[in-house]
């Protein structure tokens, strides 16, 4: 019957009690089908997500500090995220690895109102490292469109007094 009219006898449900088959031209739908992958790729929101990564000293001035957040901030603010390092170089720097921590939990606590941490402070080496990365905006955050006052009462429907 299929060979009859130029079709192929595809086989859709080989697994059921039942086999389904159905008779279609075979070429035609996996063309129609690699088409409609294609188009969905296509309307599929392109982001690339880069780490940008943020150096740190213990002894990091106050100027240089709020410069490094100023790039944190911009990092952030377009959609990045951010890896923030400290590296402790020197033995006596070392030997005061809480000086270190203090240092980045000062970061992070001055980046907390743009950004969230997505990984505490650790320790690798003789580095201290940590990630942080945009806030995830929740729907019930986003502003509301200003609602309409009700509309007055039609004059057909005002009751004269």
């Amino acid at each position: 019957m299929a060979q009859d009219k130029g079709l192929d006898l595809v086989e859709i449900a080989p697994t059921a009690e039942i086999p389904v088959c159905r008779i279609m031209d075979y070429g035609k739908y996996k063309f129609e089908k690699s088409k409609k992958e294609k188009e969905a790729k296509k309307r599929q929101k392109q982001v690339i997500i880069e780490i940008k990564e943020i150096e740190l000293s213990w002894n990091i001035g106050t100027h240089d500090f709020n410069t490094r957040l100023g790039q944190t901030r911009k990092f952030i603010e377009s959609g990045n995220k951010v890896k923030v390092t400290l590296e402790l170089n020197k033995g006596r720097e070392m030997a005061h690895m809480e000086l270190g921590y203090q240092m980045i939990e000062k970061f992070e606590q001055s980046c907390l109102d743009f950004c969230v941490v997505e990984k505490r402070p650790v320790r690798e080496g003789r580095k201290i490292s940590m990630f942080i990365g945009p806030k995830k905006v929740k729907p019930e955050d986003k502003p509301k469109p200003a609602e309409k006052p009700p509309a007055s009462q039609p004059e057909s429907d005002k009751v004269l007094q």
